[in-house]
């Protein structure tokens, strides 16, 4: 659904694709313009490949208790598990999807060319990319050694596409990879096209990587080397301002409260990529989606009703070093309360659980640049963070709005307030025990803002 972040341009008044994740391989297509909904069959290379359901994966292949609707009826036939999609410059719709079962290819293990699986060989992921042109409907596999989860393009003139893993604290899922997709497209070989990196902290304060000498994660630091941090990331965010790369680890519990992690690549990744990590002090806690604004500070939806930020630029002591293991920066972070109410007994809080968060770098909904919005899944809305106030966009449906990711688009630069928006969806993974019932299936859902009540 979202368009590239270098235009916001990209794809206007074009077709919307949803995600629809563990339920089905069809993905949803809205044509805005015409008002007519269709489908898209994605297929997966391996025709053999089984059902990305049950171990593994948050749904299980067989119904843990009858519905009220389908009773124990198998319904979600999912193979490409597909969560998250991205518009590149040219229109092009590339997705964290299945394209084959969870074993890798000799050429993620120790034994390949590639130096990515020399230094951090991977032996399974659950997800890859693939990419849809619209134009031709022509789909195409990309085989990942890394796992996928979130897409974000960066800003360097090989078109990066990077990846987050989904927040997985297993060895294969901690790394995070990128695929250069001027490469890809040019030549066709997903694995020379493609590297992935560790998250590795310089805890030896050498200011460089020291190789393979690190410390695994839960073992005490040793002088002389470095740390490897244990998940990946759920969020990813290339900043605009110096090329690096920021995620978000989610909490794991009450020693590790959450945190964000920025990447700095170095001339010659994977083996110069080190990683910097800030964790969430209280109040806050909790990190899920997150995204970064064209200053390069990162804002995050909080478990803690919070809405944080974090701006490395405030950092007051070393980056590096035995002492930078995530606590030496809780001056860089702040904290914003969500509305609503809050649970009793513990203080001025909010019980609101938001997702995800984005920020409108290029002020596609009109409230200004750089504004993060999150979504109010226990508001049943949206929330624009403006001015240091909360705003709150609610949808008046009779059974409540629930999204889980949002983007911006301009359709018409010139058109006013009419020509831009946010897009967004509502629904989960059993809409049909919403209004509507059986067959009920998710909402797209058009936010636009008039400059004033009145305007035309």
């Amino acid at each position: 659904m979202p368009p590239t972040r270098r235009n916001p341009t990209v794809n206007a008044y074009g077709l919307i694709f949803g995600s629809p994740e563990l339920s089905t391989d069809n993905l949803p297509i809205v044509d805005p313009v015409k008002n007519t909904a269709t489908t898209f069959h994605a297929p997966v290379r391996d025709k053999d490949m089984p059902y990305s359901l049950g171990p593994g994966y948050p749904g299980e292949l067989k119904p843990l208790a009858p519905s009220a609707y389908w009773g124990n009826e198998q319904i979600w036939d999912n193979h490409i598990n597909n969560h998250n999609s991205m518009f590149d410059g040219k229109g092009r719709l590339w997705l964290a999807a299945a394209v084959r079962g969870v074993k890798n290819p000799d050429f993620c293990g120790k034994n390949s060319d590639l130096i990515s699986a020399k230094l951090f060989p991977l032996s399974e992921s659950h997800r890859q990319i693939a990419m849809l042109d619209p134009k031709t409907m022509k789909y195409t596999f990309v085989d990942t050694c890394f796992q996928t989860h979130h897409l974000q393009f960066g800003l360097d003139n090989n078109d990066t596409l990077w990846t987050s893993s989904g927040g997985g604290d297993s060895g294969d899922a901690s790394a995070v990879g990128w695929l250069n997709t001027k490469k890809f497209l040019e030549t066709g070989d997903a694995a020379h096209s493609q590297g992935w990196t560790a998250l590795i902290v310089d805890t030896a304060g050498a200011g460089k990587r020291e190789g393979v000498s690190y410390t695994e994660p839960g073992q005490p630091l040793q002088p002389g080397k470095d740390m490897r941090i244990g998940q990946g990331f759920y969020a990813v965010m290339p900043s605009p301002v110096d090329g690096t790369v920021w995620g978000t680890l989610q909490a794991t519990g009450p020693d590790q409260p959450g945190a964000v992690v920025r990447i700095n690549l170095g001339p010659n990744p994977p083996e110069t990529a080190l990683s910097e990590i800030y964790n969430v002090p209280l109040p806050g806690f909790g990190p899920r989606g997150g995204d970064i604004d064209s200053k390069g500070v990162v804002w995050v939806s909080l478990a803690s009703g919070h809405l944080g930020s974090f701006d490395r630029s405030k950092c007051k002591g070393p980056l590096n070093g035995p002492t930078a293991t995530g606590n030496h920066c809780p001056e860089g972070w702040s904290f914003y309360k969500y509305p609503g109410p809050g649970f009793a007994g513990i203080g001025d809080n909010s019980a609101e659980s938001s997702y995800y968060t984005w920020v409108d770098q290029h002020n596609t909904l009109g409230l200004g640049n750089d504004v993060p919005i999150s979504t109010g899944n226990l508001n049943d809305g949206l929330i624009a963070f403006v001015d240091g106030k909360m705003i709150t966009m609610k949808v008046p449906y009779p059974t409540g709005f629930y999204a889980k990711g949002l983007d911006g688009r301009i359709d018409d630069p010139k058109a006013g307030w009419k020509g831009r928006g946010l897009w967004t969806s509502s629904g989960d993974r059993v809409p049909w025990h919403q209004e509507g019932g059986k067959g009920m299936t998710p909402m797209v859902v058009h936010f636009q803002m008039r400059p004033d009540p009145l305007a035309d």
